[in-house]
């Protein structure tokens, strides 16, 4: 069992979205999962649709005048995905434990009966770092830090690694901290900009996974439903599924080995294999390379993956040469390279053309049963 805080001082960075989505995905892939709802805005209560005048705050509260269980107010929200609501009076909880022995604990007092219940437990945290927020690191095992491509975004990243340094020191509690990037634009070149930035200071703390700007996403949300029952072939459902595996693939590291392939077919239903093997059929393996002595990571974009950032199109480096196979559909594809966050053409493809931004895209065309490179 494993408990995880979703957390930033910072609002608008993709917090709640990614609470309740990453509840539903891990439900998805067969985890019993619990949400708990700690942000007195109750955002991840209403964005399942769940409104109820209990809520955690009549199980911690000793001043509540309806004094409650957790059992007493677990709602379901998906097949093996629970939730404990929230609602305003939660808010009033700082002062309340202000000044309490014990204060930081609480939260792990009355979570501990409920840990063998389920495989994951999830705590959406205030948008603040107060004692809510601090409960809910104490009582982690790991956080979970949404951030958007912007400099303010690093900023709360610093205060809040303060905290886990802080609560490390002064309650011994050690807390690994993941970064994960949401609402990527890839259409912006000061998203990529950004991306280096993180990756150069927190290259260590960083998912694989970027959660990309999906309008699924919000449409859902509006709706009271996870991205996945709202639509589950878009954008929003494959990101958030793809940290749900990310995370369960750190956790079973002596199943490294695994091909990506091989760890998809565990999870998805028979229906979806026989899909995905006919659609892989259509698809023939073509080689990128690029000569970028120095550079630090270099990427692939194009039409072929709706020119988004893929970690899948990461290419690797041997003495300064990066390259890649990337499975690609016979037809006429444009694609560029991203060498440090810039953006640039293949300059050993003498095939391009201008595009709307003013600058040039690489032209390749694939051809069925034909081994391809450029």
């Amino acid at each position: 069992m494993k408990v995880i805080s979703i957390a930033n001082q910072k609002g608008g960075c993709g917090k709640t979205t990614t609470a309740i989505n990453l509840a539903s995905s891990l439900s998805s892939i067969g985890k019993t999962v619990l949400l708990i709802d700690l942000d007195p805005q109750a955002h991840a209560s209403l964005g399942l649709n769940i409104e109820s005048q209990d809520s955690i705050y009549n199980v911690i509260s000793k001043l509540t005048p309806k004094k409650l269980k957790m059992d007493d107010i677990i709602k379901r929200a998906e097949d093996r995905f629970d939730i404990i609501p929230s609602n305003i009076l939660v808010g009033t909880l700082e002062q309340e434990l202000s000044d309490e022995i014990g204060r930081e604990l609480k939260l792990l007092s009355i979570i501990e009966p409920l840990k063998e219940r389920y495989d994951y437990i999830l705590i959406d945290c205030p948008p603040s770092l107060g004692i809510l927020t601090v409960n809910a690191i104490r009582t982690s095992d790991e956080i979970i830090l949404p951030v958007e491509t912007s400099r303010f975004s690093m900023q709360g990243v610093d205060h809040l690694l303060d905290i886990v340094t802080l609560i490390k020191e002064r309650l011994n509690h050690h807390v690994h901290c993941r970064i994960l990037v949401t609402m990527f634009d890839s259409r912006l070149r000061h998203s990529f900009t950004m991306l280096a930035v993180f990756k150069e200071r927190f290259e260590k703390m960083l998912f694989d996974t970027i959660v990309h700007v999906n309008v699924k996403l919000k449409e859902a949300a509006v709706m009271g439903r996870t991205v996945a029952y709202y639509d589950k072939y878009c954008r929003g459902t494959k990101d958030y599924y793809s940290l749900a595996k990310e995370i369960l693939c750190v956790e079973k590291q002596n199943e490294k080995s695994f091909k990506g392939g091989e760890q998809i077919s565990k999870v998805l239903s028979s229906k979806m294999k026989k899909i995905m093997t006919q659609e892989i059929k259509e698809f023939f393996p073509t080689t990128f390379v690029l000569e970028a002595p120095g550079a630090q990571s270099v990427y692939i974009t194009g039409s072929f993956n709706d020119w988004s950032l893929d970690d899948a199109c990461r290419l690797k480096e041997v003495d300064g040469v990066w390259s890649t196979e990337i499975p690609l559909k016979p037809g006429v594809h444009k694609y560029q390279f991203i060498v440090d966050g810039v953006w640039r053409e293949d300059p050993q493809n003498p095939r391009r053309e201008k595009n709307s931004f003013g600058d040039v895209n690489s032209i390749i065309e694939v051809a069925a049963g034909e081994l391809n490179a450029v």
